[in-house]
This record gives C-alpha cells, sequence and structure tokens, in this order.
C-alpha cells in the first residue's frame, strides 16, 4: 500500500502550530499600536501599552496567589476598564473567567458562586448589597473578594473584600512572563445562561472559538481598523459578544459606559465620533424616543449590531433617519453569541422602506466563522422547504459552539444530539436561504435583551397561596421588545389582585423577570390537562 505522501513523516510543531487564542491579538495590538489609545472612562484614559501592562499585572497577581489553570475568576460588575483587562489577564493566568449578570437575584448569584468553585470574585461597589446577600446564601466561603472601587459606581466605598483591584495590580509583575494555553480546547470563559428551569446552566467556552468568533465578527459586520466603539452590551453577556477581543485586534478605541441610557450614547456619538456599537432593540427604541434634551446631533455614519426581538419597523426607520445603520444578528449564550446575521444583499437598495424593513427583521444566514445552520423538522428529522412557511428548529454546527454545560453531562448530551447543536427555537428557511425565527420551544422571553425562563417564573408564581395554576408567556412590548404576562387560575374559593401578584414576584425574583402583565381566569387545557400556551400566546399578543 503507498504511503500518503503529504502525511507521512509531518507532524505539528511550534514552527507550525500555534493555538489560537484571542490573547494573542493584545500582544499584537501593543507592539504595534504602544501609544494608540485604547481605553476610555469618564476621565481615566489608558494606551496599548498601559493596557497590556495592567492586564500582564493581573495575571502576574493571580498567578502569584495560586489561581492559575482551572480557577474560576468571577465579576459582578459594570462595563468599566476592569471588566475590560479581566478579559485578558484573567485567561492569561490560565485561569476561567466567569462574568455574572448584574441583574440577578441574591439566591441565583449564590447558586452561581458555588457551582463555578469561584476562587476570586471581583465585585463593583454599585453591586455590593446583593453580592453580600448572596456571600451569606453561599456554601463556598473560601473566596478572595476583591472590590472594583469606581467613583461613577454610587457606592464606591461600598467595600465587601480583603483588597481593591488596585491594590491586587500592585501585587503583580509588569513583565510577568504569561502564555498561551497550551490547548486551544483549553476553557477561556464560562456564561450563565438565564435558566429554562429553575437554574441558570453553566456554558464553557475554549479559546479556539473566542479566536475564531473575532475573525468572523471582523468579516461579518465588515469592520475597518481602528473602529471608536462604544460598549453598550453588558459586557456579562456572552462576553460583551466578544467584542472586547474584536476590538483589540483591530486596535480599535473602546469607550466603557457604565449606565446605558439615551443622552450618555448621544453625548459619546457626538464628543467621540463613535463609529460603532451593540445593543438589544431597546437600545434602539430608547435612541429613537429620546427628548430633545437628550439628543445630540452627529455628522458621521454609526454601525449598529442588534440582537434579541426584531426591532419594529418604525425603530428601524427611526434609526436610520438618526443616521446610524442597523445589522440583526442571531446567536445563544451557547455559541458565543451571534452566530446568524442578516447579510444585506445589494439588489435591496431600491425596496421600498416597509419591505427594508422585513429584510432587515430576519435572522438570516450564517457568519464566517460558523459552519453549518440548518432548519430541520422534528418529527422527520429533515431540512424543512426552504418556502418560508415550513417551521422547524434551528440547528448549528461550527467552532463556536460551547464545548458543553459544566457538570451537567446529560444537558450536554441532549443539546448535542446527532452532532448538531439544537437551539430550541423554532424558524422558517426563506427561498433565499435566510432564516426568520417564529417561536420558542422552551418559552424563553426576551425582555431588554435579557433571557427569563417563563418556567422559573411560573415556579414562583405557584408558590403564592392563591394561585392553582399559572403559565407565562411573552406579551410584546414597545420598549422592552417582550415582557412576561402571567395568566392565573386561582384556588377555588381564593382571591388576588395583579399588585398582589406582582409584589409578591418582588420578593422572589429579579426585577426584569416580574410580570408586567396579570391576567385571571381558567386557563386553556388539552384533555390530558396541560396548558394550552400557543393559546395564550395569542391572547397576549391580542391585548
Amino acid at each position: 500500500m503507498t504511503a500518503n505522501i503529504f502525511e507521512d513523516g509531518f507532524a505539528p510543531n511550534p514552527a507550525n502550530f500555534v493555538p489560537l487564542s484571542p490573547l494573542s491579538f493584545l500582544k499584537r495590538t501593543a507592539t504595534i499600536y504602544p501609544s494608540r489609545e485604547a481605553l476610555v472612562y469618564g476621565n481615566r484614559r489608558y494606551n496599548w501599552t498601559q493596557v497590556q501592562e495592567r492586564c500582564t499585572r493581573l495575571a502576574s497577581a493571580l498567578s502569584k496567589r495560586g489561581f492559575a489553570k482551572g480557577a474560576t475568576v468571577t465579576l459582578v460588575t459594570a462595563n468599566t476598564p476592569e471588566m475590560f483587562e479581566c478579559h485578558f489577564g484573567v485567561p492569561m493566568a490560565q485561569a476561567v473567567l466567569n462574568t455574572v449578570n448584574v441583574r440577578l437575584d441574591p439566591d441565583t448569584l449564590a447558586y452561581i458562586f458555588d457551582h463555578a468553585e469561584t476562587k476570586v470574585l471581583l465585585v463593583d461597589g454599585q453591586f455590593a448589597p446583593s453580592v453580600r446577600r448572596a456571600l451569606e446564601l453561599c456554601e463556598n466561603r473560601d473566596m478572595l473578594i476583591v472590590d472594583v472601587l469606581d467613583d461613577q459606581s454610587g457606592l464606591p466605598e461600598d467595600r465587601l473584600g480583603q483588597l481593591s483591584y488596585e491594590e491586587l495590580l500592585a501585587e503583580g509583575d509588569a513583565d510577568f512572563a504569561w502564555s498561551l494555553p497550551d490547548d486551544e480546547w483549553q476553557a477561556l470563559a464560562l456564561n450563565y445562561t438565564s435558566g429554562t428551569s429553575g437554574r441558570p446552566k453553566g456554558v464553557i467556552y475554549h479559546h479556539r472559538g473566542s479566536y475564531l468568533m473575532t475573525m468572523g465578527t471582523v468579516m461579518g459586520w465588515q469592520l475597518p481598523k481602528h473602529p471608536r466603539y462604544l460598549y453598550t452590551v453588558p459586557m456579562f453577556h456572552c462576553n460583551g459578544w466578544g467584542h472586547a477581543w474584536t476590538m483589540t485586534a483591530l486596535a480599535g478605541t473602546v469607550f466603557c459606559n457604565r449606565n446605558v441610557a439615551a443622552k450618555p450614547i448621544f453625548d459619546a456619538i457626538a464628543d467621540h465620533k463613535i463609529s460603532h456599537f451593540g445593543g438589544a432593540p431597546i437600545v434602539l427604541s430608547m435612541l429613537v424616543n429620546a427628548s430633545e434634551d437628550e439628543r445630540r446631533s452627529f455628522d458621521h455614519h454609526v454601525e449598529v449590531m442588534t440582537a434579541g426581538a426584531p426591532p419594529p419597523a418604525a425603530v428601524l426607520a427611526g434609526v436610520e433617519k438618526l443616521g446610524m445603520n442597523v445589522m440583526q444578528v442571531y446567536g445563544l449564550t451557547e455559541t458565543y453569541g451571534h452566530v446568524i446575521q442578516s447579510e444585506w444583499q445589494a439588489q435591496w437598495d431600491d425596496e421600498p422602506f416597509e419591505r427594508k424593513a422585513e429584510l432587515k427583521a430576519r435572522q438570516g444566514v450564517t457568519f464566517p466563522m460558523n459552519e453549518e445552520i440548518d432548519v430541520v423538522d422534528q418529527e422527520s428529522g429533515q431540512s424543512v422547504a426552504w418556502d418560508g412557511e415550513s417551521m422547524g428548529e434551528i440547528l448549528i454546527r461550527g467552532n463556536t459552539v460551547m464545548k458543553g454545560y459544566l457538570k451537567n453531562p446529560d444537558a450536554s448530551a441532549e443539546a448535542f444530539d446527532g452532532g448538531w447543536y439544537h437551539s430550541g427555537d423554532i424558524a422558517v428557511r426563506h427561498p433565499d436561504g435566510y432564516i426568520e425565527v417564529k417561536d420558542r420551544l422552551k418559552d424563553i422571553i426576551i425582555s431588554g435583551g435579557e433571557n427569563i425562563s417563563s418556567v422559573e417564573v411560573e415556579g414562583v408564581l405557584h408558590k403564592h397561596p392563591a394561585v392553582a395554576l399559572a403559565a407565562v408567556v411573552a406579551r410584546p412590548d414597545e420598549k422592552w421588545g417582550e415582557h412576561p404576562a402571567a395568566f392565573i387560575e386561582l384556588k377555588d374559593g381564593a382571591s388576588a389582585t395583579a399588585d398582589e401578584i406582582i409584589d409578591f414576584c418582588r420578593q422572589h425574583l429579579a426585577g426584569f423577570k416580574r410580570p408586567k402583565t396579570v391576567v385571571f381566569g381558567e386557563l386553556p387545557k388539552t384533555a390530558t390537562g396541560k396548558i394550552q400556551k400557543f393559546e395564550l400566546r395569542k391572547a397576549a399578543k391580542a391585548m
């Protein structure tokens, strides 16, 4: 048998095989553009040399304290320079970055701290009250707690930890010899879902996936060198859609934004010539509906990436009038964020605006770094017809799909059944191959860019003494995209008001998860007693 002349005797070696990692972007950018402005936050400004040194000191300090490979560093912080730096400094120490939704309730925070086996916890002063309560509920008490003190937090002196972030950096060496991971499959980050049952799942990212997410974003969003990027996407959402690594690769300037509101966004665009930003449709709506005293005029074009519930046509029209071009994307925590994009076609330029809005509202086609997407009939397992009507589940395959769920092999195996990631989202595929999401298998509600589990909310409602049955579905919301609507069947002889139900939820749920609509009455059921949620969705939409 003839040997394969192209394979025999060849093997990867350090000259021709280097593990892919987004950490390499920082080294390159700091070398080529050392004095170029990198991070801006209020009066704080760092160039790329300073950012690299601060990240290196953080990695060194963590390593000196023994927090190295496999150690979880958890952050409950806003979009500040510290959060950005941790996206490099933590994995440079070979540790795993775990950025946590700051809006979660103390019980869920405590669960995440424990489940992730947190070794280091960074806490922003603004969120210290809820973290303090979470720490009281934790089984894990062996954590190094680091305070992120910031004069914009509102509570800069509310300290929980043994030292501040700056004190931790002072322990590190600027010349620390960090290295890329030995294996690009090594865990880089841990991101918790909002949960489709009672508890969120821990999604593990690897270095390879984050590197490729960066490259695909550059191509798919057609990013230029040196973008001026306003970080309105929370960095706890899929690591801020990976844009910390992307903007570093392009030697951009990142403007950190603690509080997302219309006036600071307009001010940043006008004063700092912001060229790009990302955000949920609620951010776009906020800008369109801003008052005159909040608005600022600007004379340059702005590119916007949005994800979540499709923006209404009126919002898209308003955003375009402001001088912004919007690209809709689709993704999940399990796919590092965006893997499908509403790629614009030149032949659509002359379409009427209403048609343009329809086209932009479709989730679209695969990003360059993703391998394949498909829409599959759940009964037959076959791809649906490209007719814009046949519905099936979105399946995804590629290098920007998670390693799996932390400590949950059964859920991982279910998610990867058949060699595809099963999104749980129902869609159609149009004749041109573009995907349009129609429903969610697991009844996830997306409100202001946040995923809300209907099962979790229902679990709380069922704890109310007057509630016999409860079902929660999404109701369209002009401001938030969607909000939870609760349909409640009371126990015989019991009574309750909508305000009482909402107040009860206030005691058990984060604010964004509480129902804003409460309807009382008998719930529609099948012959076997299963609640017919599709009927409730129609009722909620008709309200």
